[in-house]
């Protein structure tokens, strides 16, 4: 399933016509959301969906009104990654495509110049874990279940994970694809807080109006701060993560 990009700079499917994204606010405390909308497919990361959250993000990055972005998956499912379709079509320049989409929708994520929060509704597979990684904040349901089963067939990130939980956890995870729940993500300090399903939305808006307490400008000197500390340079390619 394809995407078409709008005259509104919208991008929809071009089979159901229904938005990739959704993106709501900011409202008057400067809290936004983003939605990855594809419900059907476990919310999966195709270019489409991909450069959508990437223009997406552009588009808030300068919205002065913005103090804090929430992220999170339409349906139960906060994202299981990359659509594996996309790896098996043999068309001119479509792999190029493939991975500049990647590495600009990672580079997006990691550099939101304001403080994003992922609000874990469900399964955070592969490249869904790493969107939530990607985010400085975690919230998860108490029926997230965190992975990396790309590890059986191709790269992966790895910095994100380190950085967070350390090498021991990371290297488990990464080397293993082994799945972990909630309650292990809480306790490796891969999420803040877990939370019952029919809580992640409140939980996530009081996380989001503590942040939008502080003035824009202390949140993006802070943010800029915390780039700078990762040391990833911008033109780094995804899979050296």
């Amino acid at each position: 399933m394809t995407g078409t990009r709008s005259a509104r700079h919208r991008y929809v499917d071009a089979v159901t016509g229904t938005d990739l994204v959704l993106v709501e606010g900011p409202d008057a405390a400067g809290i936004a959301s983003l939605v990855v909308n594809r419900p059907d497919k476990k919310n999966a990361l195709s270019i489409a969906v991909r450069d959508a959250i990437s223009d997406q993000l552009e588009r808030l990055a300068a919205d002065e009104g913005l103090k804090v972005l929430v992220v999170t998956g339409a349906g139960t499912c906060f994202s299981a990654g990359f659509d594996l379709r996309e790896f098996g079509i043999d068309e001119p320049g479509f792999q190029d495509r493939l991975w500049a989409s990647s590495d600009r929708f990672h580079h997006a994520l990691f550099r939101f110049p304001l403080p994003t929060i992922a609000a874990v509704n469900g399964a955070a597979l592969a490249g869904g874990f790493d969107l939530a990684l990607l985010c400085d904040i975690r919230i998860a349901c108490s029926s997230a279940i965190f992975g990396h089963p790309e590890q059986t067939f191709g790269d992966v990130i790895y910095g994100l994970l380190h950085d967070l939980a350390g090498g021991a956890v990371a290297r488990d995870l990464c080397f293993t694809g082994r799945r972990i729940d909630a309650a292990d993500a809480l306790r490796m300090g891969v999420v803040s807080e877990v939370v019952a399903d029919s809580e992640l939305t409140a939980a996530a808006r009081r996380v989001a109006e503590a942040v939008a307490a502080a003035p824009r400008w202390s949140l993006a000197r802070t943010k800029a701060k915390a780039i700078t500390r990762a040391g990833i340079p911008p033109g780094l390619p995804t899979l050296d993560f």
